[in-house]
């Protein structure tokens, strides 16, 4: 009895491995007969495998170049709250970094989705309007942040008597977000399926409702990935805070929560320490914080993603 039961376990293997063997043998016929049929598409598959490769091994090589030049630089010095000449502390910069972002976010996000409401779900398909606005979003996603910058300097900073401030930088960085913020989310909003919006107006939905309730929750992810580039655009930016904010390295006692006060963000910080040409080891020390920080900030945003869209799957 206990042998026939091995011999019937064996000849499933072997049936099994003679199944896969077929299949990985037809579909290597398969492929060998398309590429000779079309030969074109062997160029094509290798241009898209040789660019997927260039893209990781270029991301590989970035990642591995800051990590070497800069962990070993590490130091508690850099993470003093003081600032000094002898410590280079990069910790002032770091709470700007993040009172900045945040400042930025909470006016750029809510200002960019609710204006993607109207343009999809109020505003007149077609319209003039919506056009207009739409070209005037993509031109000002490809403006250079150093125009942005000049602005903020000008406006903000010297029309409105802010004079060199984190609030000055601020509100620089929501309007050069703000056209990227409306364009992903209007996308994800349209890539909600009309459905959604007939089924919940025949179940007596009205409009709000169903914008609230129906299709922001389903357009979560897009808006989220938006917010994630935002971000990443935020802390990693220079030419636009270093105008309207300053160049100040360190923070006046009692001042963190100061707003117009003048402080330099992370990457303005490793910006003047690379110029200088004094400081280059805390510089690179500097770039792997800063690196670390967009990859825990997005890390977050994919986290906060993920739980939304499960609890959603819930209901």
């Amino acid at each position: 009895m206990t042998g026939n039961m091995e011999n019937e376990k064996r000849g499933k293997r072997r049936s099994t491995d003679d199944t896969i063997r077929r299949n990985g043998n037809s579909w290597i016929i398969r492929k060998k007969n398309m590429w000779r049929n079309h030969p074109f598409s062997v160029f094509v598959s290798l241009l898209v495998w040789g660019a997927a490769l260039l893209v990781i091994a270029l991301l590989v090589f970035l990642t591995g170049f800051i990590a070497v030049k800069g962990v070993r630089h590490l130091s508690p010095e850099l993470f003093a709250l003081t600032y000094t000449t002898d410590n280079v502390s990069l910790m002032p910069a770091l709470l700007n970094t993040l009172i900045i972002t945040v400042i930025a976010l909470l006016i750029a996000v809510p200002t960019g989705i609710f204006a993607a409401v109207y343009l999809v779900e109020y505003a007149k398909k077609g319209s003039r309007i919506v056009r207009l606005i739409r070209v005037t979003t993509e031109t000002l996603q490809g403006i250079p942040s150093i125009l942005y910058g000049l602005f903020g300097l000008l406006f903000f900073s010297t029309a409105l008597g802010w004079g060199y401030s984190l609030l000055a930088g601020a509100m620089t960085l929501v309007i050069m977000i703000l056209p990227l913020v409306i364009r992903t989310t209007e996308e994800a909003l349209l890539g909600v399926p009309d459905a959604y919006r007939e089924a919940s107006f025949g179940l007596g939905a009205g409009k709000l409702r169903t914008i609230f309730c129906v299709v922001l929750p389903s357009a979560i992810p897009g808006i989220l990935s938006g917010v994630i580039l935002a971000t990443g655009r935020i802390v990693g930016e220079t030419a636009a805070l270093l105008y309207p904010a300053g160049t100040v390295a360190n923070i006046g006692k009692g001042k963190l929560l100061n707003l117009f006060r003048s402080g330099r963000s992370l990457a303005v910080h490793m910006y003047v320490l690379s110029t200088e040409g004094l400081y280059m080891e805390q510089a690179y020390a500097t770039a792997v914080v800063l690196l670390v920080l967009v990859l825990a900030l997005n890390a977050f945003s994919s986290f906060c993603a993920r739980r939304l869209m499960k609890r959603q799957g819930q209901k």
